[in-house]
This record gives C-alpha cells, sequence and structure tokens, in this order.
C-alpha cells in the first residue's frame, strides 16, 4: 500500500504505470551502460598510449593493477582498494597520480576520479603522451 493511500488519497496499479516504469528503468539503464563503455574504451586507449595492452582494461581487479603500476604506486596498493572508506581516499590518489603521469594537472585527476566517463576518452583520445610516474611514492 502507497502512502498516498494511507493518506485517503487514491491508489492505483493499472499496467500502464508500471509499463511506463520498466521503460524508464530500461533508458537508465542503457544510458548507464553507453557511459560505462565510454570509459572503458577511453582506459583501453589509455593502456596502449602507456605501453600497454589494452585488453587490460576489460579486467576488474587486472585494470587498477596496471594502473598502480602506471602511476610508480606499489603493488600492495590493489589491497587498499578492496577497504571501505578507504578505497574512496585511494581511488583519488590514484587518479590524480594518473593526471600527473600524463602532463596534467590536479583538476584532471579529480576529473578522472569522479567523471571517468568523461576524462578516460578525453585523456585517451588526446594528445597527451604518457610520461612515466610523476610522483615519489612515500608509502
Amino acid at each position: 500500500m502507497s502512502v498516498l493511500a494511507l493518506l485517503g488519497g487514491t491508489y492505483s496499479s493499472d499496467s500502464s504505470s508500471s509499463g511506463a516504469a520498466a521503460g524508464v528503468a530500461v533508458v537508465i539503464y542503457l544510458i548507464y551502460l553507453a557511459l560505462a563503455v565510454l570509459a572503458v574504451v577511453g582506459l583501453w586507449k589509455i593502456f596502449v598510449k602507456a605501453g600497454q595492452k589494452g585488453w587490460y582494461a576489460l579486467i576488474p581487479i587486472l585494470n587498477w593493477y596496471v594502473i598502480i603500476k602506471l602511476v610508480g604506486r606499489e603493488g600492495w596498493w590493489l589491497i587498499l582498494l578492496f577497504i571501505p572508506c578507504v578505497n574512496f581516499v585511494v581511488l583519488v590518489i590514484l587518479s590524480i597520480d594518473l593526471a600527473k603521469a600524463f602532463g596534467k594537472e590536479l583538476g584532471y585527476g579529480l576529473g578522472l576520479a569522479f567523471l571517468s566517463f568523461i576524462f578516460y576518452p578525453l585523456l585517451g583520445f588526446s594528445d597527451a603522451q604518457y610520461r612515466g610516474p610523476q610522483t615519489t611514492p612515500v608509502l
């Protein structure tokens, strides 16, 4: 029973509203899928630019391990990505380091972290060249 029915309003469960909701859900899913594909294609291009195999972008844990190595961090940083709350901070650090490895600034790194579906393809298809790790690992 809906909140509207509890408050004395009319309650209707016709199939047209269910169909409309399903249609909206499908459209949202297709948009999400398109954005995910766009991010993976951008990551593929980034890996190729950095001298790695592009298909590494398709393997979920392997792609983060490759990013960790590209930015000059130790391999054990991959474990940090499995710790809740810590993984968010590590994601931001790795994204900033990745941007620096391609000669970009802090703002670009934040874009990679928070809007990856836009910034991965921008970095992958731009003329930016991989310069190698630009940070001195602290840990």
